[in-house]
């Protein structure tokens, strides 16, 4: 690199340690090299010298190490004979200083004046003038002032420069801020501002040559005796700087490069740069990170500019256009300029305009103030291939992204895509929402932002390369999520996927690996959900399914029940309409176990439209030849005909699946099947029967890893040996499965849990009972479980019953038999309508009676004709106490 024409300074001359600091500073500069470069050069020497260690040495007055200062000075390109008197120096000023009468004594010599008067040289002051409606910022207004005036307002010399830095994207007011805070620093800085746009009128960044150029004349420096060269140019800028305050204000700074030879290098000036990058290579600076405005402070914006007596009374239309502008202060004004040029117009006006996503960039400009001409400037710096990802990846309606999205969009490796977004970050392009859940850094677009990205895509993509791009990461989203779901401990349906190709994901396992399954999903939820939806706008059936399908487990371990049956609706209907009979089926399955489960009360009997619908979902995953979704399938019937009391059929159906399940190789399917056929044979009161199918289903769900269902499997056990007597194992099982759940945060298990732990409490006489049937209660509630609310205040009527409180049992009883009327399960129904009978027997015989009555029907619609006896004896006796009454 060639060198400045001037000889390098002279460490002789140097009389204090803050003297050899500065000279070492100036060789710095006579080297023209920057501090990597520095670095580079003298690990080629054989020297160590980082980065830090540099900026930490020439920032400061003490002296560095002898060794530090032979390193630098040979990486600056001087001689060893030039190395050995550098070093000479140092080590004779280190004696000295040593010395403390004359180090005092050197310190009073050398010390710079604690008040600088003002210099006879003239005071630039080229400052713009501040914005007369400027609003908000207070917070950063306050942090601009203290930092750049902190060193004048004690008594103490400042020691260092400040350097202030405002980064933020086009539109967001970093210059009216920089102005505003330079205009009520004038006190501060008494001989003078100097300000200068470092772009021209098309753009491009200035060279600071010419920037130089300007300043020395601003300062009084004759144009003839300007030097020629850009080292020089600074050399005359620095020294004309020397103790005097000035605040140096570059605006629209493209590049570290750009704005380091424009640094004064005296701590007697401080410097305020904005920029729509981050100038993290300025040693030292202060970096504001600028942000959107508030909504509030948009619209008091919005009111400044035209008047206040025509935006707050319609606050409003002037919130509507506040959150269109997307808080961008750019946009504000332009609207408010369109609002301040047109009388006439309503608010409301301005708003409907406003809101055509289609026209919104076109109608944000007025004169030469243009949203998209903001936005425009930062993206021509961007080089090819961060510009095409910031296109392509506007085509995602997803709220947020994580760095592979890059990666599968331009289908290049992990680190490059990491790089292309950091640049998009440093261009204020994309923003970064913060770390998700599973420890990505996630990325977005400001809304007006996302526009310009989708015209840029438009103009210089094809439809078919955004297609593909589009296809490219749904697809990766499909192939990492089915990556994750088999870990997740949800429901043991068959993963059934479109035929759709996988994207590679060679970098899966190096930067996923660690992460957390369910963390994942708790990261991807809301990106997934809306790459679902806009699948399905795009007519994309399988990419649809494919999602939607990978989202079940999720949904159903963390309750979210509303959006899992809204979500497969939706796909639903798209593969009705695309004729995708694969995806009708897979999400047809999933809305069926919803619905069943988790749905609120309706006017039918959920377990009998449970039956027909599954019966047609058999017979679809029949006619496409799919055995583990027929496995699926026929578990659903097995449950519906156990519920009716068609108890033969139930366990035939419930065989049938465990046949298909292994057969397929369907292991969850197996743990179904054993937990199906354990219902049917527990209803018809064969619980050792059904104890070894719970055992199978629990051997089965450990294998599977699915804790979920290890859960479940226990839940079951324990209600077996619950009912055979064998009271400490069905606690330790139902102990077991409720750490689990807990474990797993799956309130839908952990609710039929505490259900079958409060029925053994009942047995055992423990008072907690009524607790645990309280809070399973709750959590029903809290996630619409039909089913579990009608068991839950069946036990809390008969805890009351036993407690020989008949008047409050009766609310409870009531509730259940309405919600079991519901569910059309007939022997729970029956039950709850026979406590009830109960509960009323004394209060009300007649009500009793109609009661015991309908119990009576049900029982022997069920074949159960021990219990149909027992009815009708309370039948009679409910008429002895009607008698009575009379």
């Amino acid at each position: 690199m060639a060198q400045p024409s001037l000889d390098p300074p002279r460490p002789e001359l140097a009389v204090t340690p803050a003297d050899f600091v500065a000279a070492l500073r100036v060789l710095r500069i006579w080297s023209n090299l920057t501090y990597r470069q520095l670095t580079a050069k003298a690990r080629a020497s054989g020297d160590h010298l980082a980065v830090s260690t540099l900026a930490s040495m020439l920032n400061r007055s003490t002296l560095p190490r002898r060794e530090v200062v032979a390193g630098f000075v040979r990486a600056c390109g001087l001689d060893e004979q030039a190395v050995a008197a550098w070093v000479a120096v140092r080590d004779g000023l280190s004696v000295r200083s040593d010395q403390p009468n004359e180090r005092a004594a050197l310190a009073a010599v050398h010390q710079p004046p604690t008040h600088i008067e003002p210099s006879a040289r003239p005071a630039p002051s080229m400052l713009p003038p501040a914005i007369r409606d400027f609003t908000g910022r207070v917070t950063e207004l306050k942090a601009l002032r203290d930092v750049l005036a902190r060193q004048f307002t004690g008594e103490a010399h400042p020691e260092v420069q400040v350097t202030a830095a405002i980064s933020g994207m086009g539109g967001t007011g970093k210059t009216t801020l920089a102005l505003h805070a330079a205009h009520a620093l004038d006190q501060v800085f008494p001989d003078g501002q100097l300000w200068v746009d470092l772009r021209d009128a098309e753009g491009s960044p200035l060279e600071p040559g010419d920037v130089l150029a300007r300043f020395l004349r601003a300062l009084g420096v004759d144009p003839r005796a300007i030097p020629d060269g850009q080292g020089e140019r600074a050399e005359v800028y620095r020294m004309l700087l020397a103790y005097r305050r000035v605040l140096v204000v570059l605006d629209n700074a493209s590049s570290e490069r750009q704005i380091r030879p424009l640094l004064p290098g005296t701590a007697t000036c401080a410097v305020l740069v904005t920029s729509r990058l981050r100038m993290t290579g300025i040693e030292g600076a202060w970096h504001l990170e600028l942000g959107q405005f508030t909504t509030d402070e948009a619209v008091q914006l919005l009111a400044r500019i035209t008047n206040e007596e025509r935006v707050l009374p319609d606050i409003e239309k002037a919130t509507e256009i506040a959150e269109y502008c997307g808080g961008l202060p750019l946009a504000v004004r332009i609207a408010g300029a369109r609002l301040a040029a047109r009388p006439a117009w309503r608010l409301g006006h301005l708003a409907a305009l406003l809101g055509d996503e289609r026209r919104r960039l076109d109608r944000l400009a007025t004169g030469d103030l243009a949203v998209r001409a903001s936005l425009a400037l930062s993206y021509r710096e961007l080089d090819g291939q961060a510009r095409r990802l910031f296109r392509l990846l506007s085509q995602f309606d997803v709220p947020d992204f994580p760095v592979w999205l890059a990666a599968a969009v331009l289908e290049c490796p992990f680190e490059q895509a990491a790089e292309h977004l950091e640049t998009l970050v440093d261009a204020q392009l994309l923003a970064v929402g913060g770390t998700d859940n599973a420890g990505q850094i996630r990325f977005l677009y400001h809304d007006l932002v996302r526009l310009f990205a989708a015209e840029c895509a438009v103009a210089e993509e094809s439809e078919e390369a955004t297609a593909q791009a589009l296809v490219r990461g749904l697809g990766t989203w499909v192939t990492l999520a089915e990556r994750m779901a088999p870990a997740i401990p949800g429901p043991c349906f068959a993963l059934i996927a479109s035929p759709v190709p996988r994207p590679p994901v060679d970098w899966a396992d190096e930067y996923l690996g660690d992460i957390d399954p369910l963390s994942w999903f708790d990261a991807e939820r809301a990106a997934m959900v809306s790459a679902t939806r806009q699948a399905c706008r795009l007519m994309l059936d399988d990419l649809a399914f494919d999602l939607a399908g990978r989202l079940e487990k999720y949904f159903d371990l963390r309750g979210m029940y509303v959006d899992w049956a809204s979500l497969n609706t939706e796909v639903l209907a798209l593969c009705r309409r695309t004729g995708n009979l694969l995806g009708e089926a897979v999400m047809l399955r999933g809305l069926l176990d919803v619905r069943t489960w988790a749905a609120g009360p309706g006017d039918g009997a959920a377990m009998a439209q449970l039956h027909g619908e599954a019966v047609r979902l058999l017979a679809r995953f029949e006619a496409l030849g799919n055995e583990p979704g027929s496995a699926d399938a026929a578990v659903m019937c097995s449950w519906a005909l156990a519920a009716a009391g068609s108890y033969p059929e139930a366990v035939a159906m419930g065989e049938r699946a465990l046949r298909l399940a292994t057969r397929s190789g369907h292991l969850g399917g197996e743990a179904r099947a054993h937990l199906a056929l354990a219902v049917a044979t527990f209803e018809q009161g064969q619980i050792e029967v059904a104890t070894t199918h719970t055992a199978a289903a629990l051997e089965r769900a450990r294998e599977l890893g699915n804790s979920r269902w290890e859960a479940t499997a226990l839940q079951f056990s324990g209600i077996g040996h619950r009912e055979l007597g064998n009271f400490d194992e069905a606690h330790r099982l139902l102990t077991e499965s409720l750490r689990i759940s807990r474990a797993d945060r799956d309130d839908y298990t952990a609710t039929l849990t505490l259900l079958a732990l409060a029925r053994l409490q009942v047995k055992r006489g423990d008072p907690e009972a009524r607790e645990t049937a309280e809070m399973s209660l709750a959590l029903g509630r809290e996630y619409h479980m039909t089913h579990h609310q009608a068991e839950a205040l069946l036990l809390l009527g008969e805890i009351e019953l036993a407690e020989d409180r008949p008047a409050r049992a009766v609310p409870y009883l009531e509730r259940s038999v309405t919600l079991w009327r519901t569910r059309g399960w007939p022997s729970f129904q029956a039950a709850a309508l026979t406590s009830l009978g109960r509960a009323r027997l004394h209060s009300d015989p007649q009500a009793a009676r109609g009661a015991f009555e309908e119990a009576h029907a049900l029982f022997v619609q069920l074949g159960n004709m021990d219990k149909a006896a027992e009815l009708t004896a309370l039948i009679e006796f409910s008429d002895a106490a009607r008698q009575r009454r009379r």
